[in-house]
């Protein structure tokens, strides 16, 4: 048995959370927030026979996207001036762990 943990852009976290009910899985969602841009997330824990792992995956894969976002960007002029680039980054998609599981229980 695989844990599979994945964490969605909050734009992709409805598509694929659909995608996987679908798909027969049962899902967990928590409410997690990036580190890099602040942004919203949702982390999906999925609990699956080894032989299921790809397809849990290839549902993910498919309902997120990566895309790129414009964000500010503040730099220091020279004689203390500030000034805010927009630099382009990229966002969304999805980042996926798989896990052994040890041992399971359903009480």
């Amino acid at each position: 048995m695989k844990l599979v943990m994945a964490v969605v852009g909050s734009d992709d976290s409805g598509n694929v959370a659909a995608a996987l009910t679908k798909g027969g899985f049962a899902v967990t969602k928590l409410a997690t927030t990036g580190g890099f841009l602040k942004s919203g997330n949702t982390t999906f824990i999925v609990g699956t026979d080894d032989d299921k792992v790809d397809q849990v995956i290839d549902i993910i894969a498919k309902q997120s996207r990566r895309r790129t976002q414009l964000v500010p960007n503040t730099t220091t002029m020279d004689m203390g001036m500030y000034s805010a680039y927009p630099v382009e980054v990229t966002v969304g998609g999805s980042t996926i762990f798989v896990l052994d599981v040890e041992r399971f229980e359903k009480v």
